[in-house]
Parts: C-alpha cells; structure tokens; sequence
C-alpha cells in the first residue's frame, strides 16, 4: 500500500493529557471532499547545462483518479529539441512536445508520481516550459481549484516540493547557535548580518540554523526559554530572511543531552520537548513560508528494546510536533516541517519507518531529512579507505537512490540536513587528500541532483572563514558550486611524482569525463602542446618526459608546479607536478603518552599505516583492520618533521614488537618497527 495515501487512526492516548497541558487548545478536526477526476503538478528541473546541450529531470504527479496510461505535453519557448530520452518515449511537432509513458510505468495511481528525463539541445535561450497537461488536460498543481504556474519557485502553502526545490543548495551555520553553552563556545565568531548576506552572494538559498535550547530555558513545568536567546534566534532568523534565504531551525544536541531518555521518563520529557516547540511556533508563528522548522537533530534513544522501539518513539514524538506546530495556527498551519528518521541515517528500515509515519499523519506539506557523509573508512580515513573509489561511489549512489524511491517517487521531497566528509577539517590536514575530496564533492553535486534531493552542506568553519569571509579552499567550493549545475571532470589523481635525480619518464593519469569532453592542459594563462607536452588516447591522458622535466624546473622537494586539465563544462581538474624522493625515518625512544618518529618526507606526503604482530594479526585499535585511524592514532608533522603516534594508538597495543607499514601517496611504502614494554615505546627502521 501507498503510504502517502493510505489513511490511518492513530494512537495517541500517551500524549493527550500532555498536548493539552501544553497548548490549552481544543483538537484540530479535517474535512476530506470528493475527489475530482483529474489533477496533476509537474516538476521540471535542468539539472545540467552546457555549452549547446543540457539535461532535463521531470516528475509527474497525479491528483487525481488512477491513470492507465498518460502522455505530457508541453511548449518550448525558444526552439530547445529533445535529443535522447529514458523512461518516456519523446515525439515532437514543431516546438509543441508530448513524452509517453513506457511499457512498465504507465499506471499512475492517485498521489502517485512518474518520473522522466531526457538530453535536448538549445541555442538561443534554455527557458522553463510554463506549462502542462496531463492526457490532454492542464496541470495546475490543484484538484478543481485556480490554476497556479506548476513550474514557479516560489512555494505554495500545501507545496513541499515547491519548497524544498527553492531550497536547493543549502548551508548549515554549524557550531555556532547549537553549540554548548552560548553561540562562539566551539570557536565561530558571533553570527553577523553581513556573514548571512556572503552566504547568499555565494549562491547558497536557504540556511539551516541548528539551535541547542537546553541550556536556555527555565526548569519544569514551564520550561521558560530565556529572553535574550529567543531575541537572538530571532534576530539572525530575521536577517537570513531580509537576505532571500530558506530558514531551518530545529532542536539541535537537545537529542542527545535529555530527548533520548524519553522511553523511560516520557512524561517530563514530553512536556520540555512540547513546552520548547509551544514557545518556538508562538515566536514565529506569523514568520514568512520561508521559515521551515525540524523537529529533532539525529534522534536517538537510551534504554531502549531495540529499532522497533526506537521507531515508535521517535513516531510518537514527530506526531507531536506536527500536531501542536499546527494547532498553534497562522503561517504554522501551512507551514513546512521537516521530520527525520532515526539518527537522520539512511539504512533501509530508517526510511520504511518515517515512511509509515508519513502516511499515519497524512499532513500535506511535510517534509523528510537524512544526512550523509559519506562511506565511513573514506570519511575518516580508516581501513586503508583514502580514495574516492567505486566502493566509496556506490554507498553514495545506494543511499541516494534509496531515499529517492522510498520518498521522492511518492511525492515527499527529501532534504540532506548535513552532508560532508566527517573529517575533513581546516585544522586537521592530510586526512582526505584533496583530490579525493574534490571527486566525492563532484560525486555528490551530481547524485543529489539527479535525483532530485536538496542539500545542506554542514560547516562548522571548515569550509567558510567566517572571520574573513573567504572560503578556506577556493577550489573546494568551487567545485561544490559547480555541482550545482554541471558535471565536472576529474582524473585517477591530481598528483604527479617524480624522483629528485634520476630520469624523468612519460606519466599517464586516467580522466573521468563525466559525460564531456576534454579541451587541453593549461599552466596559468599558457595552453600546454598537444603530442609535443601530453597525449590523449581514449581516457588516457599522458604527459610526457619533456614536459615534466620543463614543469619540474631544479626539481626541490615538494609541489613544483600545477597545470589544469580543462574540460567543456564544470571546473578545471588541477594537477600536481611534484618532487620526492623515498621518505627516510630514524630510530626513536619515546612513550605510550609521546611517541614522535623523526621522518624526513622529501617532497612527500603520508596517506596512511598499517600495524601488525608479529604473527601478522592486526595491531592497535579497530583491528579488523591492519589500516589505523588517520590522526587519531597516526598523524604527519610536516613542519617538524615527525609522525606521531598518538595515545589512543598505544592504548590498545599490546606489549611486544609490532611492525609499521607507512603509505605514502607517492607510492612509496616505509617498514618501520617498534617494540612496546609497559609504557616504554622504542623504534628502529625496517
């Protein structure tokens, strides 16, 4: 069964007399009307643009009776065509264009949604068709109600999709209103009208504010939060609004300082969870449709039987939000909620059980959250997971098409809440090398896109220096803003090493077009000679020796020069010419509490270290895996010229020899050995 169409009675005994308490208002009844025959709302998306050509998603939901078969017909204003479709057969006459349903997706129950796609091509403009019908009868967006432009991005009161795609991109204001105690205790600078207004100039349209209100409220039974911080939630609510920006605003770490002991204290926790969300919607209870609320942070529970019962509470506790949200009236009556799974994780059973509630609440403009940050050894660098490879690529596509199915076809859009690397971080360099990073970045631009998910980027400060307003990386958010539109390419690396004194061979890198077509090499202002500086058969790009040499210059140690591989849409892919030789480490004495290896890296860089017994099992922590944990219990000091190998390493090594293997992303690997004896730790090399 459609859970968005079925129709359930729900339980809600356990909340009533709290509910009551809290919002002193008599129950919200609903009226359901005959449902007239016809009815649709179409969603059109370019989801890629280039030079002459482009992509298109387009999704199709009927409001009307079950359909056996349909055909959507539209106009192109300025003479597109249709080139290459999938999902739908596409015919044309002239500009007026009909795409049919294939054999195995013409039936499209009520509330249901079709999607299509298909590659065109343009010339002098790419405008958005204006409008719709649906077997020969126009999409309004409504059932037998005005007609409203069913391509407008602006939202409608009962639209979330509407929403949800004005929303797209996103960016968190992370660690700053959630943090704990007050808003600059995690090292951000106080939120400014002017930080808000670079946030929108960088092309972001909406905004998550996560808020931690647990310690900005009175005690029970009240809960009073305090004036000065509701003032400034609202303030910087407000300024992000004046800016053009989407809001989000949430109970942030409250889910995990006192929300997850609601199985075993449901009373007093209901209570604080429904008096906080009670005071939220009366503050901003005339705030502009603009203004989204979510209702828990990555829920999670204590004491607990196990996901069942973690299901039916976290259900218990979104129902009430959604009922006192709406029950407080003005612009909350329409306005969106946002509601997440367990953890805001993304397995299977998460999203069946948010799926259910969905259809139990039966609330027009809902919308559901998840976050995503990636594969978890690539994420931390852990298990020997450094590269962006296949297994890396389908957790990200598994995960996106499964909260595409599970919602997105069933007409509830989804918003990525958060999504990063884990550890990818300003002040912890090294961890994920940054092509790699530059390739999940790409990766996930063009996944969420495709499918039709907006994204939030989390930053905690990591991203955007907030002090200076300039991004960290350039390049990084450059690449996330071309995401947006396009595809760009990349290659198997943006590295090339090569050894200090002896001869310099050809080097051959392998290039991911991602549908383009590759335009040449670049240094600075200057294009690099095709056959005389690099060749290029099918996928493989080669420099040659001559080039390297001339790139190269005296050869030091380190980066000695970078050129871009261009291509015919998104940001140039930069490529590293670099110098090392084979890193030389010496003997050391050290303890399980400061244990430094003096390593001269010669032009290179550590990717990663395996440890082993000498039976060859795994050593160290986490040893299902010989590959330990980047920084946390291995970490490069190219200034001084160690590694260290930290406390949380030794604290689970056992006393004896064990032998290290260091990775570097030369492809160099270096044997080094220590030997551990209570809190005494000695090294020797090989």
């Amino acid at each position: 069964m459609d859970v968005w169409s079925a129709r359930r009675t729900r339980s809600r005994a356990g909340l009533v007399a709290v509910l009551a308490a809290a919002l002193l208002v008599a129950g919200v009844t609903t009226a359901t009307s005959a449902q007239a025959a016809t009815g649709c709302r179409v969603m059109y998306a370019v989801s890629a643009q280039w030079s002459g050509g482009f992509t298109a998603d387009v999704r199709v939901t009927n409001l009307g009776d079950p359909i056996a078969g349909w055909n959507l017909g539209w106009t192109f204003a300025s003479g597109q065509r249709v080139t290459q479709a999938w999902n739908a057969t596409v015919s044309a006459a002239g500009n007026r264009v009909t795409a049919t349903n294939a054999a195995w997706n013409g039936s499209v129950a009520t509330g249901a949604t079709v999607s299509f796609g298909f590659n065109g091509s343009w010339t002098g403009g790419n405008p958005v068709p204006e409008s719709f019908d649906l077997n020969g009868v126009a999409c309004t967006g409504s059932v037998g109600g005005s007609p409203s432009p069913s391509t407008s991005a602006s939202p409608r009161p009962a639209d979330p999709q509407a929403t949800v795609a004005a929303m797209q991109p996103g960016w968190n204001l992370g660690n700053t209103l959630d943090a704990i105690p007050d808003e600059t205790a995690w090292g951000n600078p106080l939120t400014t009208q002017a930080l808000l207004r670079h946030v929108k100039a960088q092309g972001y349209n909406s905004i998550r504010i996560p808020v931690t209100w647990s310690n900005h409220h009175g005690g029970a039974p009240d809960y009073t939060i305090d004036a000065a911080w509701l003032s400034r939630v609202r303030q910087i609510v407000d300024w992000s609004l004046a800016e053009g920006l989407y809001v989000m605003i949430n109970l942030h770490h409250d889910s995990w300082q006192w929300i997850n002991t609601y199985p075993s204290d449901r009373t007093v926790v209901l209570n604080r969870y429904t008096r906080l969300w009670t005071q939220i919607s009366a503050a901003f209870r005339d705030h502009s449709g603009k203004l989204v609320f979510e209702s828990i942070n990555e829920p999670q529970f204590a004491g607990t039987s196990g996901d069942e019962q973690n299901y039916q509470v976290l259900d218990e506790l979104n129902a009430a939000f959604v009922d006192l949200v709406r029950a407080s009236g003005g612009g909350n009556a329409t306005r969106l909620l946002v509601l997440p799974t367990l953890y805001t994780n993304a397995d299977q059973g998460r999203l069946d059980a948010l799926a259910a509630s969905f259809g139990e609440l039966d609330d027009p403009n809902l919308a559901a959250t998840v976050h995503f940050y990636g594969y978890w050894p690539f994420s931390v660098n852990i298990a020997g997971g450094t590269r962006y490879d296949a297994t890396v690529e389908q957790d990200l596509i598994g995960t996106f098409d499964r909260v595409r199915t599970t919602f997105v076809d069933r007409g509830i859009p989804v918003i990525i809440g958060e999504w990063a690397l884990l550890n990818w971080d300003h002040n912890r360099p090294g961890i994920i090398e940054r092509g790699e990073f530059l390739k999940f970045l790409e990766a996930v631009g063009f996944h969420a896109r495709t499918r039709g998910l907006t994204t939030m980027l989390w930053d905690a400060g990591q991203f955007l220096n907030r002090g200076e307003l300039r991004w960290r990386d350039q390049g990084v958010h450059d690449m996330v803003r071309a995401s947006w539109t396009t595809r760009s390419g990349t290659a198997s690396s943006d590295q090339v090493y090569l050894p200090r004194a002896s001869a310099i061979t050809s080097r051959t890198l392998t290039l991911n077009l991602n549908g383009l077509t590759f335009q040449g090499l670049r240094q600075g202002s200057a294009d690099l000679v095709q056959g005389a500086d690099y060749t290029l058969s099918g996928n493989t790009l080669t420099l040659t020796a001559a080039a390297l040499a001339r790139l190269a210059g005296n050869r030091a140690y380190g980066v000695n020069a970078t050129i871009e591989a261009r291509f015919s849409a998104g940001v140039p892919w930069p490529i590293s010419i670099i110098t090392a030789d084979r890193p030389v480490q010496a003997a050391a004495t050290g303890t399980t509490g400061s244990f430094a290896i003096r390593t001269q890296f010669r032009g290179d860089q550590l990717a990663t270290m395996e440890a082993r017994y000498a039976d060859g099992s795994n050593a160290g922590p986490a040893n299902w895996t010989p590959f330990k944990e980047f920084w946390t219990h291995l970490q490069p000091d190219y200034t001084a010229g160690t590694v260290l190998l930290k406390p949380e390493f030794f604290a689970e090594v056992n006393d004896g020899a064990v032998t290290l293997t260091f990775h570097f992303w030369s492809g160099t690997q270096v044997a080094y050995r220590i030997t551990k004896s209570g809190t005494t730790v000695t090294g020797a090399v090989g």
